[in-house]
């Protein structure tokens, strides 16, 4: 498989572990507890299959910025965090960044 598509599922599951997280309430609900832990064993090895061929600065970032962007996202949409216009014009700068790396890595 494409390193770049093993780095994608990885930032996803990186998401997956923050939400988890969240809906442990301070590690206190089991389920979500076991949820964190496999979601970021999942992330973590999907991480490390990216860098057969991406750099490891690249993917690192990369993987950061996903799951972070998609947790913002997620807060936003389900959690009522803000949606103010600078933040998203952080978020968007971000963005660039990624496809900035994306593009200058062999």
């Amino acid at each position: 498989m494409n390193s770049w598509i093993y780095l994608i599922i990885a930032g996803i599951f990186e998401m997956l572990w923050v939400l988890s997280l969240e809906l442990s309430d301070g590690f206190s609900k089991v389920k979500y507890i076991l949820l964190t832990i496999v979601f970021m064993i999942i992330s973590i090895v999907l991480l490390s299959f990216s860098f057969e061929t991406i750099p490891m600065g690249t993917a690192y970032a990369c993987w950061t910025a996903i799951g972070a962007i998609g947790v913002i996202i997620i807060g936003m949409i389900f959690f009522n965090e803000s949606t103010s216009f600078v933040r998203l014009g952080f978020i968007a700068m971000v963005i660039i960044g990624i496809v900035g790396l994306k593009l200058t890595t062999a």
